[in-house]
């Protein structure tokens, strides 16, 4: 059995978000400054700037996280890689090179408690199985559950990457289950749109994710030249259909 003093009870660690068997902690204070960091870290406290960790307990199910994002496990947990052959190995390296992800993301499976590293970045948890396949934009995963299926999915048309400013790949999940994300706003400043057969255009990669039911590609944003020039924006992004789109209002 293992027991812990000063985790749970810890003052200076605020659950934030808790949803299944996963617990977001924030931590209040950087609690261990030198002299000469004290001006800074106190700034950063007061402009939310704080180490924040997710925190997974396992019930004889996998989390599959990014690489080197575990921090520490307790219990009866074992690591295995999450590669199922030399096929799937070389399609996990080609993935990994169009969408700047891990190419092998360990599996952490068993009974205990699985914490990952600290950091700056805002996190979040989603149930996939609410977007009906969640594309990501780079840099935003961090786990999920492993039934959950990563795959890679190319935009609709070669524009919406030269111009887009998005990448031509994207890592995209689905299936049922939760997902933590690295977002680089808090989810307070997020705005959250539903479209029913509908669409959103977005000046710029503000988009961080979106569902995959969406035609997404990138459009004059004006039918002619004159309106395009006339309205300063050029190109923007453009998502079309229904479901989901998570977009930050600042980057």
């Amino acid at each position: 059995m293992v027991q812990f003093k000063n985790l749970f009870n810890n003052q200076n660690m605020k659950v934030v978000e808790s949803k299944g068997g996963i617990k977001i902690f924030e931590y209040q204070r950087d609690l261990s400054v030198k002299p000469e960091q004290a001006i800074a870290t106190y700034y950063a406290y007061e402009m939310n700037i704080r180490k924040r960790q997710a925190l997974i307990e396992l019930n004889g199910n996998a989390f599959t996280i990014s690489a080197g994002a575990m921090q520490w496990t307790a219990g009866s947990i074992s690591m295995a890689a999450d590669v199922k052959g030399f096929g799937d190995l070389f399609s996990k390296a080609i993935s990994s090179k169009v969408t700047k992800e891990s190419a092998i993301k360990p599996k952490y499976q068993g009974n205990g408690l699985l914490m990952l590293e600290p950091t700056y970045k805002h996190l979040l948890i989603e149930e996939v199985g609410d977007w009906n396949g969640l594309v990501l934009d780079d840099g935003l995963f961090l786990a999920c559950d492993a039934n959950i299926k990563q795959k890679v999915v190319a935009r609709t048309n070669l524009s919406s990457a030269v111009l887009g400013n998005e990448g031509l790949f994207n890592l995209c999940l689905q299936g049922q289950g939760l997902a933590i994300l690295e977002s680089p706003v808090p989810r307070e400043e997020l705005i959250e749109v539903f479209l029913d057969n509908d669409e959103i255009r977005i000046d710029g990669n503000f988009a961080i994710a979106w569902s995959n039911s969406l035609d997404f590609r990138v459009e004059k944003s004006s039918k002619n030249l004159i309106g395009s020039a006339v309205s300063g924006e050029g190109f923007v992004n453009v998502y079309r259909g229904t479901g989901r789109v998570l977009m930050a209002p600042i980057l």
